[in-house]
């Protein structure tokens, strides 16, 4: 089969020029983005309302339709999964991808029309396998192989308009082109079921008598099946198992406090990483190679973008700015106008730009997920780095992990309390905890600052949960599952008084 995996590397190679060309050309590109979805959406009846017709600038754009936010964008996606066509995109969309973003009670229903999934998911894988046949030529991705695919659930929503709802990872296996899935493993079916216990079992029992040279998924839910392949094969590291394995493909959270263990499972340095950004919304961004930090920003994916200075973001009338616009080093909130009908839509995550020309990105949190009741603004990416470098420090491993501020009786004085569940405890969980808070003052000089003689915050607190925690709390909510995610921080401390109730009272903080 060598000379099949020559050909589909051809193909891809040829696709890699108008990749190349995008990113070479980012203003034109996304110029010409804006202009077809202006155009393709002018009689849609959300372009009727505000006058998509007559609108030749982005700057009318800007001034016509104001972010949007979930709660506003979603009377018109009810009439959608209703049936009705022409609201947000031309025509009558079946498929709603149902966002897992956070694990609020509340889900988010995310239009997915074919024109969204052919020219935006659908591409935007295609154009990451481009990029990654590019920089790692002797490749056998297609080489007599098979990929793991772990994609979620999908169901029928309303049988009258033959309406449906799912992860989004679902939808694009139900529309994989044919030549695509035979090199899939297992089969759709088995990749599509909702029990994700069953998944886990039959892909293992699958997958372990199988060439596999990649998969991609959350690293958490991936650990879990790639442990119990292991196990069924009975050898010492999954490199006896799947000699020719090259590329994990992960995203959803940050990778860095999950790599040493993937490391541990494949010893050696023939293992490649890289980092995507497919979100339900759309897929934005893959990382052009192993040396890059930041993820390159697909700019002709049916996605026009834009990008409000995080601090600016709640002020009445934030200034946004355009990928001819952007600085590094600054954290946005990223807005996104899609050919899913999604219109200067507040996606909630922020990022910032490491590199411009090429315009890489890196995702930096959420909107909502970060910390700031004492004025130390921790982010979510500072939270991952520090966590990181402490596990690096200790020999530690990390499954998985939530933060929440400690309201103290001085009201303006109080702390951060970490819920951490290990893969590897470190050997003194003492040092891990006073490492975890020098390395997040050495990262966050306004974490810095409040720390300083315990001014205003007091040294963080730490609590070890029981293994299996996290995942016994996202089953409660009915959210366990491939991308089903833990909210990394919050202002609040719902979350994590929630996830304490599933710990036994032995278990103690530190």
């Amino acid at each position: 089969m060598k000379w099949l995996n020559a050909v589909i590397k051809t193909g891809f190679n040829l696709n890699l020029r108008h990749v190349q060309k995008s990113i070479e050309h980012p203003e034109t590109t996304q110029q010409k983005v804006f202009e077809q979805l202006i155009r393709q959406s002018s009689k849609t009846e959300f372009g009727r309302q505000h006058d998509f017709a007559s609108i030749a600038s982005i700057q009318q754009l800007q001034e016509r339709v104001p972010i949007q936010s979930y709660e506003e964008i979603k009377p018109y996606i009810q009439q959608m999964m209703a049936g009705t066509p022409n609201i947000l995109v031309p025509g009558k969309v079946s498929y709603f991808s149902r966002s897992s973003g956070t694990t609020s009670h509340k889900s988010k229903y995310i239009p997915v029309p074919y024109n969204n999934l052919k020219h935006c998911h659908l591409k935007g894988a295609h154009d990451a396998v481009s990029i990654w046949f590019h920089n790692y030529p002797q490749s056998k991705l297609f080489d007599a192989s098979r990929a793991i695919i772990m994609g979620g659930e999908i169901g029928l929503f309303n049988s009258q308009a033959s309406t449906y709802v799912g992860d989004v990872s679902a939808i694009m296996l139900k529309h994989l082109p044919f030549y695509a899935a035979y090199f899939l493993t297992p089969n759709i079916p088995t990749a599509l079921l909702p029990d994700w216990e069953e998944k886990i079992e039959r892909i293992a029992q699958v997958a372990v008598h199988q060439n596999i040279t990649n998969l991609s998924g959350v690293p958490t839910w991936t650990l879990v099946l790639l442990r119990r392949i292991l196990e069924l094969s009975g050898k010492s590291h999954l490199t006896e198992v799947f000699p020719n394995f090259e590329l994990y493909a992960h995203g959803g959270v940050d990778f860095a406090p999950y790599r040493s263990q993937f490391e541990a499972l494949f010893p050696g340095n023939n293992v490649q990483y890289r980092n995507t950004y497919n979100a339900s919304e759309g897929f934005f961004a893959t990382q052009f190679s192993e040396k890059d930090n930041g993820m390159q920003v697909l700019l002709d994916n049916g996605v026009f973008y834009e990008f409000v200075p995080l601090q600016e973001l709640h002020q009445e009338c934030p200034k946004t700015y355009t990928i001819a616009e952007v600085q590094t080093g600054i954290n946005y909130a990223l807005l996104i106008s899609t050919n899913a009908g999604l219109w200067r839509y507040l996606i909630g995550d922020t990022v910032q730009f490491t590199s411009i020309y090429p315009h890489h990105i890196q995702i930096t949190g959420r909107t909502m997920q970060f910390i700031n009741v004492f004025g130390e603004e921790v982010m979510v990416w500072n939270a991952e780095k520090a966590l990181a470098r402490t596990c690096q420090q200790t020999q530690a491993q990390i499954a998985e992990y939530t933060v929440a501020p400690i309201f103290l009786s001085d009201d303006n004085k109080g702390g951060h309390e970490w819920l951490i569940e290990f893969e590897k405890l470190p050997n003194n969980i003492l040092q891990f905890k006073q490492l975890l808070d020098q390395n997040l003052q050495q990262l966050n000089s306004d974490y810095e600052a409040k720390r300083y003689k315990n001014i205003a915050l007091q040294e963080l607190e730490l609590k070890v949960a029981p293994k299996g925690t996290f995942h016994n709390w996202l089953r409660s909510k009915g959210k366990y599952g491939g991308q089903n995610k833990v909210p990394r921080l919050s202002n609040q401390r719902q979350y994590l008084e929630e996830i304490l109730t599933f710990i036994p009272s032995e278990f103690s903080s530190f």
